[in-house]
């Protein structure tokens, strides 16, 4: 999710031609927070793609979070929050402005009623484990969702005919001016695979979870691994990707049309739709973000024409494409 995509005409320019400027890590007095420049995005994304960073740093605690903020705004940088980079594709040119991760943000409590509140970067697979150990029930199917609490929120994600809406009471987020805001489900709008958040300019920082206590441990975390052997069965793990590109329209899954399209195997440079699962792109061949998004194209653009059907990714450009 970015707040802004209009970056200083002159800060663009230096970040995207590579124009060589020397510039110190910089210190936000009062916390812990290091803002780095010109720091590679692409092991923190699931694409293993991307350029570097303008700004970027990952503070450890919404304090720190809303310095990182201010600071950027005080500089009239546009923002742009990573959570787990699992459903993003960073442009090779890089990402102009202050790049915010979360992934230190990772803070858990779980209470006596079945009440869990968590922070934002805290993957949402791990968050589903820690809670079937326990016997609780609610988080069997979010096992193999490869993205952070925070970003689950944002596109409600889900599986196995269930979702972030069915168990979140309240998330926690960070307004473009600093102050905090508490959102029910309602606030959100949850729809499949989106919220309100999509196209806004708020930041999860935290969320409470309601889930079932009591339930047998045992069985509960049969269920969960169940989930997450049937997910390794029909989906590719073996090489980097986003998960599923492209939303299922109404009237079919998306990995069947794009199957019976012809696509399974299709390859774009280093970018290849995969023979497991024609819903996945893999970078099965050092793939720059530039043969993703070309395969991304093509397969809209064969979809189209054979079924009369538009795919929308739910892959986030972020960058200058």
């Amino acid at each position: 999710m970015t707040l802004s995509s209009d970056a200083p005409r002159t800060e663009t320019r230096f970040l995207y031609t590579g124009q060589s400027r020397t510039r110190a890590p910089i210190h936000l007095p009062g916390t812990d927070c290091t803002i780095a420049p010109r720091v590679s995005l692409a092991n923190f994304t699931s694409f293993r793609v991307g350029g570097p960073a303008e700004w970027y740093v990952a503070p450890r605690n919404i304090e720190d979070m809303q310095a990182s903020l201010a600071w950027a705004q005080g500089r009239s940088l546009p923002v742009t929050l990573l959570g787990a980079g699992s459903n993003m594709l960073v442009s090779d040119r890089g990402v102009p402005g202050l790049t915010l991760a979360t992934r230190h943000l990772r803070h858990s409590q779980f209470g006596e009623d079945g009440s869990v509140t968590v922070s934002a970067g805290e993957p949402i697979a791990r968050l589903a484990w820690r809670a079937a150990k326990r016997g609780w029930q609610g988080l069997e199917w979010a096992v193999g969702i490869p993205g952070t609490v925070g970003g689950s929120i944002a596109m409600n994600a889900g599986a196995h005919r269930s979702c972030i809406a069915d168990c979140l009471v309240e998330a926690v987020v960070l307004n473009p001016n600093g102050t905090l805001e508490y959102l029910t489900p309602e606030d959100l709008r949850f729809s499949y695979r989106t919220s309100i958040l999509q196209a806004d300019k708020r930041l999860v920082v935290q969320a409470t979870f309601k889930l079932q206590p009591g339930g047998d441990r045992e069985e509960v975390m049969a269920q969960t691994n169940n989930n997450l052997q049937r997910r390794k069965s029909t989906q590719p793990y073996h090489l980097p990707s986003c998960g599923s590109v492209f939303r299922n329209p109404e009237s079919h899954a998306a990995g069947w049309l794009i199957e019976q399209s012809g696509l399974k195997g299709h390859q774009i440079g280093g970018a290849q739709v995969a023979h497991r699962h024609a819903n996945f792109i893999l970078n099965c061949d050092r793939a720059k973000a530039r043969d993703i998004l070309q395969l991304i194209r093509h397969v809209q653009e064969q979809v189209e024409h054979r079924w009369s059907l538009s795919l929308h990714p739910e892959v986030k450009l972020v960058g200058e494409f």
